[in-house]
Order: C-alpha cells, then structure tokens, then sequence
C-alpha cells in the first residue's frame, strides 16, 4: 500500500528538528526511526504510531485509532494507526508524534 505524501510531508515537518532521525520505505509504508528505532509512519492516508506496550491500550481506547494490522492480521502489541481524523490538526499530529517519539527515545540506540 502507498502512504499519503502530503501527509508525510507533516511529518517531517514535525520531525525536523529531531536528532539522529531517518526514514526508511517498508512493504509501501514510510516509517520515520529515532536512533535506528522505530517511532512513527505513514500507511495510506493513515498514521502508525509505536506507543509501546505499556501505552497501547490507553492509545485504543482514543478516538479515530486501530490497532496496527500487519501481513495476515498479525497486530503488533504497541503499534496503533490513527486515521486522518484523528490527526487532522498540527497541534494534534504533533502530539501523536511526540508520543512516537518518546517510546522510541527511550529504547536502546541500534
């Protein structure tokens, strides 16, 4: 599936001023990686957020989010899609970010 380069393009914009970030294209997504981890993504017009385990059921229970679905409805424990509803203002796709962001941060460099 391809993801939405406007949307990506928010994203960057929001990671600009990240330290040691970079991006990598995986099966049509676009994942960002903080450290060599990673953190957030686009899939299709949707957001991919690593929220991590502890998070992730909190991260559910918010509007316009879903569990990340992967190959054969393999769904990754700390991974959550939000659709554009969800992140349609900048202040709210900051937040999520920064939610990405911070798990990522928090885990071991690669």
């Amino acid at each position: 599936m391809a993801y939405d380069k406007h949307a990506a393009e928010r994203v960057r914009k929001v990671l600009s001023d990240t330290p040691d970030l970079s991006e990598q294209t995986v099966m049509g997504a676009l994942t960002f990686l903080v450290g060599g981890t990673m953190c957030c993504g686009v899939t299709g017009e949707d957001l991919m957020v690593r929220v991590g385990s502890a998070a992730y059921d909190s991260a559910l229970a918010e509007p316009h989010v879903q569990p990340m679905e992967i190959g054969r409805g393999r769904r990754p424990r700390g991974f959550i899609r939000v659709a554009p509803a969800g992140y349609g203002t900048d202040t709210a796709l900051a937040q999520w970010v920064a939610r990405g962001v911070a798990f990522a941060s928090a885990l071991p460099r690669k």
